[in-house]
């Protein structure tokens, strides 16, 4: 029974090699948001949210559109904008016609059975006074998108 343990380790070190050998990156992105982006277009929903998206004149501003510009840049990606409901830019990203919505949301946000969500990435306070952690939502599935959102959302709070 002891020389099982190093033949299941040697087996799966081993389909790990081949996994990647084969192409496959993880995580993955089952509809390709990030291969999609980088070098194109983000398509970024909104919805005015304080200071944290505001909508005023053509542009939008707020730190979480300026993190998403930010983020863009990074991608070589130009951005495009959608302003909508929570509800119906929820309906975007469910449909594939967003690939992330900033709107002020927080952890506690009900959207998490219809959309993905960052890690939580700086506290906001909320308008009851309390603290609350924001988030962005994502498609569903879409690991390696949100993975690289994070990476760079992490990135930027601590550079602050």
């Amino acid at each position: 029974m002891r020389t099982s343990r190093p033949i299941a380790l040697v087996a799966a070190a081993a389909c790990l090699l081949l996994l990647t050998g084969c192409g496959i990156r993880i995580p993955s992105d089952p509809d390709g948001t990030l291969d999609a982006v980088q070098g194109g277009v983000l398509r970024a929903g909104i919805s005015p949210h304080g200071d944290l998206v505001r909508i005023e004149g053509d542009e939008p501003s707020g730190s979480e559109v300026e993190a998403l510009t930010a983020f863009a840049r990074s991608l070589d990606a130009d951005v495009e904008w959608t302003v909508g409901s929570e509800e119906a830019l929820v309906r975007g990203l469910e449909e594939g016609d967003l690939d992330v919505v900033a709107a002020g949301l927080t952890d506690q946000t009900p959207w998490t059975k219809k959309a993905g969500m960052t890690r939580p990435y700086a506290e906001t306070t909320l308008e009851d006074g309390s603290t609350g952690k924001l988030v962005m939502l994502v498609p569903l599935g879409e690991n390696a998108f949100v993975s690289r959102l994070e990476t760079f959302l992490a990135d930027e709070e601590t550079s602050r």
